[in-house]
């Protein structure tokens, strides 16, 4: 326990800004990456906008064997990984092998090579077997290609729980940092903007099916008809405080002090959902009370439904009014296992500038949903502890508190 959990470097790839400095810019002046989806026709699709990221280009910061082998997910997670250990100033060489270690989140990625392998079905044949096989080895592609890519041999997992699987991985690196690991790469990306990975999240039920791109994703808002997807995310280098402060690390954005996990009830059972106890628990693991933290980065469903639940939870817990809300997903749409990755990102930068992000498009607030909910610009603020909240769909949610170091 008396190893702490620091963030040393940020890595962002989003739909809004493809660097960290470039998002952090975009989302703070409230300029949004939500457009017609171009990646392909979506003419015959209920679901015409999303959050593109279309400034990347692979072969930019893919080595170019890898790029015929993965899919515009991996390329995501291994440029992000990449800028998030040169802003640590951390070279993996000179750092032992097997102590570093990938942990990351996986959710719908790698659908875009599972459209490929489906489309080659008509052309020259290959078993439907071979094209499941192709899309479930994927789910481990983005760790295990950080992992190769960089020589870190230690621990090394994925996490699939949707939108929560980041801060899940995020609450696993700093588990493995107070064991002894010297350096961790965590987060997520996400990239599944092709007709097979939009029909399986349209089956959800959760997708707006809104064309005006500011107006399609309204969270807490009495427009809130779904969510717009989005493809990105962000990593980020976890190191033990001491070991960071011993390199000279060129910064400290700030330290994971408390993280929280539950599930919620079976369906139907009348029992409150599960993110009020992973808020509350997550407070308790960092030793705060709710008045300490400044800001809460929002899950944000832009289903009514679940952003009653949420807002209901986050009264519970930090009373009316009783503390900044903000939800920049607005701005990139929800990110599957990048989305909670990229809030984490931005709680930190907002630790590191003092100012809360604004969430995007919501005009009025739903009955029910009167939170301090972050509007129209970005607020200045004494920002010295956030917490970014998640959940997962199947019933996951996540809460982690990050803070100011000295």
């Amino acid at each position: 326990m008396s190893r702490r959990a620091v963030i040393t470097g940020i890595g962002v790839t989003a739909p809004n800004g493809l660097g960290t400095e470039a998002y952090w810019a975009a989302t703070l002046e409230g300029r949004s990456g939500i457009g017609p989806i171009s990646r392909f026709d979506p003419a015959g699709y209920p679901v015409r906008v999303a959050g593109e990221v279309s400034d990347f280009t692979a072969a930019e910061h893919v080595p170019s064997r890898l790029i015929p082998q993965t899919d515009n997910w991996t390329h995501l997670g291994l440029a992000a990984a990449a800028w998030a250990l040169d802003d640590a100033g951390a070279d993996p060489a000179a750092f032992p092998e097997y102590e570093m270690a990938v942990v990351t989140a996986s959710s719908s990625g790698g659908t875009e090579f599972g459209q490929r392998e489906i489309e080659r079905l008509w052309s020259k044949g290959p078993s439907w077997v071979g094209a499941y096989q192709s899309i479930a080895w994927f789910y481990a592609a983005t760790t295990g290609q950080i992992s190769i890519r960089h020589g870190m041999r230690g621990s090394c997992g994925v996490v699939c729980a949707e939108q929560a699987g980041a801060l899940d991985a995020a609450g696993q690196a700093r588990q493995l940092i107070r064991t002894g690991t010297r350096l961790v790469v965590t987060g997520g990306t996400d990239a599944s903007l092709c007709p097979y990975g939009l029909t399986a999240q349209h089956s959800t039920g959760r997708l707006s099916q809104g064309d005006d791109p500011g107006r399609a994703y309204l969270p807490f808002d009495v427009g809130a008809a779904g969510y717009v997807p989005g493809e990105g995310g962000a990593m980020l280098v976890v190191e033990n405080a001491a070991d960071a402060h011993a390199r000279s690390a060129p910064v400290i954005y700030g330290e994971i002090a408390g993280y929280a996990a539950t599930f919620d009830p079976r369906p139907g059972s009348g029992r409150e959902p599960g993110l009020r106890r992973a808020m509350e628990l997550a407070l308790a693991d960092a030793g705060l009370a709710a008045g300490g933290v400044d800001v809460v980065f929002a899950d944000a469903a832009g289903v009514p439904e679940l952003d009653l639940q949420e807002a209901t939870a986050i009264r519970a817990v930090f009373g009316p009014d009783g503390v900044p809300v903000t939800a920049p997903k607005t701005m990139t749409g929800r990110l599957y296992a990048g989305g909670a990755a990229l809030d984490l990102a931005g709680a930190l930068l907002a630790i590191r500038d003092g100012v809360i992000p604004p969430t995007a498009g919501v005009t009025e607030l739903a009955p029910g949903c009167d939170i301090d909910l972050v509007r129209g610009a970005a607020r200045e603020a004494r920002v010295g502890t956030a917490m970014v909240v998640a959940r997962g769909y199947g019933g996951f949610n996540a809460a982690i508190v990050v803070t100011k170091t000295d």
